[in-house]
C-alpha cells in the first residue's frame, strides 16, 4: 500500500510538471508574439522621422508674371464691382504693372554634394529658385534638368560643408499593405510627416511612361516634390499628385515610383535631358475581338497601326505586324513595351519577334531618340492601290456603315493625304456595334483583313474571305484625323 502510494504521487508530480511547462511555453509564445506585432508595427516613427528630415527640403519658387488686365480674383467676373475695382488699380499704377509670383512645394537632398530632386511643375517656369533646409538655412538652386514626360527635375545647390541626403530604394520591392511615410511641405505650413501604406502599385495617370504607387499617406498641395519613404528610410517613389473632388487629401494620392526616377535622374545629371529609346512605331493594344479577327489565340502584344519615318520603318517593321517580344521581354501589352523602349539606351540594337500574316519573324531594329522624333514623326503615306472607281458600286451600307469610296473632294474634306486610299464613313448607324466601338461620321477606313481597301467591291470580298476562314469578325484599319487604330467588326451570320 506504501509503494502504490508513492507512486501515486510520483505521477501526480509529472503530471503537475507538465502543465507548468505548458504553460510556461505559452507565455513565452505571447511574448514572442507581442515582440513581433512590435516590429511588424513601431509604436512611434519619431526615430526613423528624426533621422531623414534633414534631407527633406522647402522649394520656393518666384516668377515675374504680366500684370492683371483686370481685378481677377478680387471680385467674381461680371460683377457690377469689377468696373470699380479695374479704376483702383489703374489709378494706383497697378494695372499693366509687372509682378512676381511665388510658389511652394518640396524635394529632397540625394547627395552630400548638394543634388535635389522635386517635381518638375514646382520649379517649371522659375526665375529664381530657393532651397529651405529643415534647419532653416536657405539656399538659391540652379536647375540642372527637368522631364516634363514623369514630372521630375534635378537641381543643384552650393554648400560650404557636406549635406544630409537619403538614398532610393526598390519600388518594385514595395507591396501593397507596406507601411510608408511621406513629409514634405503642404500648403505651405512647413516640415510636415504623414504615415500611411502601400495602397496600390503601377497605377497610371495620363503619362506615358507613369508607373505611380497609390498610398493614403495623407498628399496635399505643397508635398509635391516631397519623398515617399519606405521603413528603412528609402525614397520609393516622389510625392506627385492627388486625386481628390475638393484640391484636398482623401487618402488618395500618387508618387512616381522610383526605379522610374532613378533612371531619369542619372540621365539628367549626364546629359542634362532624358535620352530614350525610340522604335518609331504606332501601337494599341489587341483586344479579344482584335485577336479573333486575327486568328490569335491570345489576346497579348502591341499591334502596329501605323509606321512613320523612322528606325521601324528602316528595318521593315510593317503596319499591322504584332509584336510579341522586345529584346528577348514577352510584351503583353502597350504600356509595357512602350516603357521597355523608353528604357532602351538610344542606338541599341534590338531583337524585335513580330506575328505577321500568321508567322513569327525577328527583325533587328537600331534605336533612334524619342526626344527627337518628339514632334516631328509624321503618317506613312500610303502606297497608291488600285483605281476602284469602276470596281463596284459607289456607295454601301456594310456592318452598320454607311461607305463611300475617297475622292478628292473628301480627302480635302476630310483633311487626307491626296495619295490616301480607303473608303469614308458618311453615316453611322447608332445601334450598330461600330457606333458602340466609337466609329463615326469622317473616319476613313483603308485596310481590312490587314489588306488595303479602295472600293466597296474590295471589302466585300474580305468580308467573305473572312466568313469562309471561319471568322467571326473583321479587322478594319481606320484613321481618323491622320491617327490610325484597328477596330474589329462582328460579321455576323
Amino acid at each position: 500500500m506504501q509503494a502504490q502510494a508513492v507512486s501515486l504521487s510520483r505521477t501526480a508530480q509529472n503530471t503537475l510538471w507538465i502543465r507548468a511547462m505548458a504553460m510556461g511555453v505559452m507565455a513565452l509564445s505571447l511574448l514572442v508574439l507581442q515582440a513581433t506585432m512590435a516590429l511588424a508595427k513601431p509604436e512611434s516613427l519619431a526615430p526613423l522621422a528624426e533621422k531623414i528630415s534633414p534631407s527633406v527640403v522647402n522649394i520656393t519658387t518666384s516668377t515675374v508674371v504680366e500684370g492683371r488686365t483686370g481685378p481677377q480674383g478680387i471680385v467674381p467676373e461680371g460683377s457690377p464691382f469689377e468696373d470699380f475695382f479695374r479704376e483702383f488699380q489703374d489709378r494706383n499704377g497697378e494695372g499693366n504693372r509687372p509682378r512676381r509670383s511665388s510658389a511652394l512645394g518640396s524635394g529632397f537632398v540625394i547627395s552630400e554634394d548638394g543634388y535635389v530632386v522635386t517635381n518638375n511643375h514646382v520649379i517649371e517656369s522659375a526665375d529664381e529658385i530657393t532651397i529651405e533646409f529643415f534647419s532653416g538655412e536657405e539656399l538659391v538652386a540652379k536647375v540642372i534638368g527637368t522631364d516634363p514626360k514623369t514630372d521630375i527635375a534635378l537641381l543643384k545647390v552650393e554648400a560650404s560643408k557636406p549635406l544630409p541626403f537619403v538614398s532610393f530604394g526598390d519600388s518594385n520591392a514595395a507591396r501593397v499593405g507596406d507601411w510608408v511615410i511621406a513629409m514634405g511641405n503642404p500648403l505651405g505650413q512647413g516640415f510636415s510627416v504623414s504615415a500611411g501604406i502601400v495602397s496600390a502599385r503601377n497605377r497610371a495617370l495620363s503619362g506615358t511612361y507613369d508607373d505611380y504607387i497609390q498610398t493614403d499617406a495623407a498628399i496635399n498641395r505643397g508635398n509635391s516634390g516631397g519623398p515617399l519613404f519606405n521603413m528603412d528610410g528609402e525614397v520609393i517613389g516622389v510625392n506627385t499628385a492627388i486625386l481628390s473632388p475638393n484640391g484636398g487629401s482623401i487618402g488618395i494620392g500618387f508618387s512616381m515610383a522610383s526605379n522610374v526616377v532613378t533612371r531619369v535622374i542619372d540621365q539628367l545629371k549626364e546629359f542634362g535631358e532624358t535620352r530614350r529609346g525610340w522604335l518609331g512605331v504606332r501601337i494599341q493594344d489587341v483586344t479579344e475581338d482584335v485577336a479573333d479577327a486575327m486568328g490569335l489565340k491570345n489576346a497579348v502584344g502591341a499591334l502596329i497601326t501605323d509606321v512613320p519615318e523612322g528606325p521601324a520603318r528602316e528595318a521593315g517593321l510593317k503596319t499591322g505586324d504584332v509584336i510579341k517580344s522586345f529584346d528577348g521581354v514577352e510584351v503583353k501589352d502597350t504600356r509595357a513595351l512602350v516603357r521597355q523602349v523608353g528604357n532602351s539606351p538610344v542606338g541599341a540594337t534590338v531583337r524585335v519577334t513580330v506575328l505577321r500574316e500568321g508567322k513569327t519573324q525577328t527583325i533587328k531594329v537600331v534605336l533612334g531618340r524619342r526626344e527627337d522624333a518628339d514632334g516631328t514623326a509624321t503618317p506613312a503615306a500610303q502606297d497608291n492601290a488600285e483605281d476602284g472607281a469602276d470596281a463596284g458600286p459607289q456607295s454601301a451600307s456594310l456592318m452598320g456603315l454607311t461607305l463611300t469610296p475617297l475622292t478628292d473632294d473628301l480627302r480635302a474634306e476630310l483633311g487626307a493625304d491626296d495619295d490616301m486610299d480607303g473608303l469614308a464613313v458618311t453615316d453611322v448607324d447608332e445601334t450598330s456595334e461600330a457606333f458602340e466601338k466609337g466609329l463615326r461620321m469622317g473616319d476613313i477606313i483603308t485596310e481590312a483583313g490587314q489588306q488595303k481597301v479602295a472600293s466597296i467591291s474590295e471589302l466585300e470580298e474580305r468580308i467573305s474571305a473572312a466568313k469562309e476562314a471561319g471568322r467571326k469578325s473583321l479587322l478594319l484599319l481606320v484613321r481618323r484625323g491622320g491617327d490610325p487604330r484597328f477596330v474589329a467588326l462582328s460579321l455576323g451570320e
